[in-house]
């Protein structure tokens, strides 16, 4: 039996792929990335335990981190970068660690996943007891992310460990494991495939997850959205609309009155309430819309 992960062997589907005609190469290639939602679906229950783990300690005044190299990283530093637009979040509440640092989000740096020393460092740097800290290695052998897990593991974070092979040291040094079982590539050992995607998916609905129970969301809409540019202002004001039946100029003057909060302009308009009214009958509910209202 080979000691390879699962990610280098050689997938049986996609034999011959250079002498495919391009339709047919196209279609295998997509068609291999189905494994990657599978994979996520696969693992739903103890994703749904890392999601409560999280939040927890979110509430508790601690951070997420996601640590990863090559792929898994730069999909930390994606995921990261659209929480505060997305959720209205402090900038460092998610915070991604690469190998290699920020260069490495655009280029290869040569030898940067296997400097173990380099990963015990950010965390000792940047990890706090009350935190969360997610590590992603497709392999799961990179000793950058190998070393971190242990490292804020020993400082009291709450951990887990994301690879997609089984038992690996990844899986070992984390608290928790979360196995994405997405065989091997199409392009043998190419992991910014089928393996990458499921990443890509399980970082999506864990952070998404979390905000949902952080109370960044009422019903499906995005009630701490930030209003940046004017597709995002045009949201909120059609978000404030639907949830207080006001027209867009009366949601409009309630945005700006509650200084851009989507949120606390719906509670003002469905209580009668002004802006700080509304800001502290939000924090006595711990941000909660729906609580605010007593649904």
């Amino acid at each position: 039996m080979s000691d390879l992960p699962q990610t280098e062997g050689r997938n049986p589907r996609s034999a011959g792929l250079d002498r495919l005609g391009t339709p047919a190469l196209v279609e295998l290639l997509a068609e291999e990335q189905r494994a990657a939602i599978d994979a996520v679906v696969g693992q739903r229950d103890v994703v749904a335990t890392v999601v409560d783990a999280i939040a927890a300690r979110l509430r508790g005044g601690g951070r997420l981190h996601y640590v990863g190299a090559g792929t898994s990283g730069r999909l930390g530093y994606l995921d990261a970068s659209e929480m505060p637009p997305t959720f209205g979040t402090p900038r460092d509440l998610v915070c991604p660690h690469i190998a290699g640092g920020v260069e490495a989000i655009t280029r290869a740096i040569e030898g940067a996943e296997d400097d173990g020393e380099a990963g015990a460092r950010e965390m000792r740097d940047h990890v706090r007891p009350g935190d969360a800290v997610i590590g992603i290695s497709a392999s799961g052998g990179a000793p950058y992310v190998v070393r971190a897990l242990e490292t804020a593991r020993a400082v009291g974070a709450y951990t887990v460990g994301v690879a997609n092979s089984e038992d690996t040291a990844v899986h070992r040094a984390a608290e928790t494991a979360i196995v994405l079982r997405t065989g091997p590539e199409p392009l043998t050992g190419s992991t910014r495939l089928k393996a990458g995607t499921s990443q890509k998916v399980l970082l999506n609905t864990i952070s998404t997850a979390v905000m949902v129970r952080s109370h960044k969301v009422y019903d499906n809409l995005m009630i701490d959205v930030v209003a940046t540019n004017e597709k995002l202002r045009g949201r909120s004001q059609r978000l404030v609309s639907h949830l207080t039946g006001f027209d867009a100029a009366r949601a409009r003057a309630l945005i700006a009155a509650a200084g851009g909060s989507v949120k606390t302009a719906a509670l003002m308009g469905l209580r009668d309430l002004d802006a700080d009214a509304a800001r502290a009958l939000l924090a006595e509910h711990g941000g909660s819309l729906r609580a605010s209202l007593g649904e």
